[in-house]
Parts: structure tokens; C-alpha cells; sequence
């Protein structure tokens, strides 16, 4: 049963599968792979997450080969070409290195034979070595790729982590999100990023950080930047955050606000994912630190299946309606 109502004036962003240039010493570095042939450029061109092993290739079925993903060969694929005659492989291996893909991962620490480097360096191809088995390092290259062709966004917004609840903080400039954010850094809270987040989604979870240039930077308006890691220590920030929760902080409005909130709550759609959201009425005097620390706490108790309007509703279910309100 969904907890929230759809927010009608969500943002919707149409997602594409993001390409990417990464060089291939990066690329090694982050996945523990060796260089066996570097190719004929110092980087590669990634426009994929998906992966392809090649033995319907090296059998000579290249109908519907996605050359554009990354090629990984394992022990099966190699003792297939093993078993060929020599005129055989040396006609699938050239035929397989003629196709322009990012580069070939050999896992397993299978050494490639000379027939296969020859035709490697013959059309320029990448061709790396893991010491992984087929399947742990196809699972780390698909996390890896995810990740760097996640579809992102930046939006104007701050980003806390209340109780491990990544807590995304939007409104209009000046309504005090900052200060927000700097009250719960008073109380022990984590900081992720003020003024602008970077929003990539990961399969079908946000993960906010702060840009670059101004990360662990805040702006307190009549005080000017202040270096968050470096006034409350390390412990008070982090790089980034996985967002669960969307406070919108909004001027209060008298003929708006004149009427409590409805039991079902609203949603605000990043990237086509929606995230439960609430809408704060700022007004002097109301303590924002304390409210958005319910709304982690109530959402971390609605996460683990517990709703404080469920529960109310079964008390009436079973209240004696003759029963007055004081009624023990």
C-alpha cells in the first residue's frame, strides 16, 4: 500500500543512457585490472553498462553483437579457441579484433595466446587482464559502469544525513535552508552539501554530493563561507548520500497553512524516481532543526513498517463511538 500521494508539481527528466570518455589507466585503478595492450589512445570511449562474452562470436554468430560494450573472455572462451584448428582461430580471433569495442578483460588471469596480441595491436584494441573469475568481475564492472553513466542532475537544494536518513532540503533562496542545515550540524547531524547537489541515479536509488569546487563549503548569509569539515571535524560530513527524504521549506502562508496537513503525504519525482516529501512552513519562532529531525525519525519508523495514521485509524476502528474523549 503506497505511504505517499503523488506531488502534481513533481519535476520530470527524461533519461538517456549517458556516454562517457575514461581513461584506461582510471578505469584499471578502480577495478584492479593490468594493462596488456594500452590500444591506440590513452582512453576509451564507454557508452554502455551492459557486457558481452564473446564465445557466439568466436563460433562465428555476430548477428546482433553489440560491439559497443565491453568484451570479457573467461576459460570458456578460451578453451574454445584452444580446441580450434590453428586456421580456424586465427580466422575467429581477427574476425572478433576487427569489431571496434571498448576494450577485451581477461579475467581469471588467463594470459592471452600471440595470435590474439598480434590482432590486439593490429586494430588498436585495449586489451586488460583481472584476476577475478568471469562472473566477480562482470558484477564489478556493471557497478562500476553504473555508476559513471549513472543519468545526473544538479539542483538547487542542501543535502544532510539525519540518523542515516539522506535528507534532500529544497525551497526558494533565502528561506533558510543554510541555517537549517547549520542547526543540525549543532546537533551532531552529517553534512553532505549546501546551495547545489549533484543527483545521479544508480539503478533506482539517488545518490546526492556536493559539486567539487564548494564541497563541505556552506554559505551563512552575514557571515559569509565557511569550510564545514574544518569547523566540526571530519566526522561532521560526508562525500555523498544516498537520498531518501525531501523537505521543501516554504514561506508561511496564513490562508494556506489556516488547515492541518492531509495524512497522506506528497511525492517529488528526481530523475523518475519518487521520494516521499513534506512541505515545512517556515515562520519565525518554529524550530526547523527539531522538525525535519521527526520527519527522519517518522520516516525510518514508516520504512521499517510502522505508520502513526495506521495505528490511529485502528484506535477508532475499535473506540466505543458513545464513548466521550476522556473516556477511560
Amino acid at each position: 500500500m503506497p505511504m505517499y500521494k503523488k506531488f502534481t508539481n513533481a519535476k520530470k527528466t527524461e533519461l538517456v543512457e549517458n556516454e562517457t570518455d575514461i581513461s584506461i589507466a582510471e578505469f584499471c585503478e578502480h577495478l584492479g585490472l593490468s594493462i596488456i595492450h594500452g590500444g591506440s589512445s590513452e582512453t576509451m570511449h564507454i557508452s554502455t553498462f551492459n557486457i558481452n562474452r564473446p564465445g557466439l562470436q568466436f563460433a562465428g554468430f555476430f548477428e546482433h553483437f553489440s560491439s559497443h560494450r565491453i568484451q570479457v573472455i573467461g576459460e570458456q572462451e578460451m578453451a574454445y579457441l584452444k580446441k580450434l584448428k590453428p586456421s580456424a582461430r586465427e580466422k575467429a580471433v581477427e574476425e572478433f579484433f576487427r569489431r571496434d569495442f571498448p576494450c577485451v578483460v581477461f579475467s581469471s588471469g588467463i594470459i592471452p595466446t600471440g595470435d590474439i596480441l598480434v590482432h590486439a595491436e593490429q586494430y588498436g584494441r585495449v586489451v586488460l587482464s583481472s584476476p577475478l573469475r568471469s562472473t566477480m568481475i562482470i558484477n564489478e564492472l556493471s557497478i562500476f559502469l553504473n555508476e559513471l553513466l549513472a543519468p545526473k542532475i544538479t539542483i538547487h537544494a542542501g543535502l544532510m544525513d539525519l540518523y542515516g536518513v539522506g535528507v534532500l532540503i529544497i525551497g526558494k533562496s533565502s528561506v533558510g535552508k543554510s541555517e537549517t542545515a547549520l542547526e543540525l550540524l549543532q546537533r551532531m547531524h552529517r553534512f553532505v552539501a549546501d546551495d547545489a547537489v549533484c543527483i545521479k541515479r544508480v539503478s533506482d536509488r539517488l545518490v546526492g554530493a556536493s559539486p567539487p569546487l564548494i564541497r563541505y563549503m556552506m554559505e551563512v548569509r552575514g557571515i559569509g563561507i565557511i569550510d564545514v569539515r574544518s569547523m566540526y571535524g571530519a566526522g561532521s560530513v560526508r562525500h555523498s548520500k544516498e537520498i531518501d527524504l525531501v523537505i521543501n521549506l516554504e514561506a508561511w502562508d496564513e490562508c494556506k497553512h489556516c488547515e492541518r496537513a492531509e495524512d497522506e503525504g506528497e511525492t517529488y519525482s528526481i530523475l523518475d524516481v519518487e521520494l516521499p516529501m513534506h512541505t515545512i512552513p517556515v515562520k519565525p519562532g518554529r524550530n526547523l532543526a527539531v522538525i525535519l529531525e521527526v520527519a527522519a525519525r517518522n520516516y525510518r519508523l514508516k520504512f521499517m513498517g510502522y505508520d502513526a495514521v495506521t495505528e490511529l485509524d485502528e484506535r477508532r476502528k475499535h473506540t466505543d463511538p458513545d464513548g466521550g474523549p476522556f473516556d477511560f
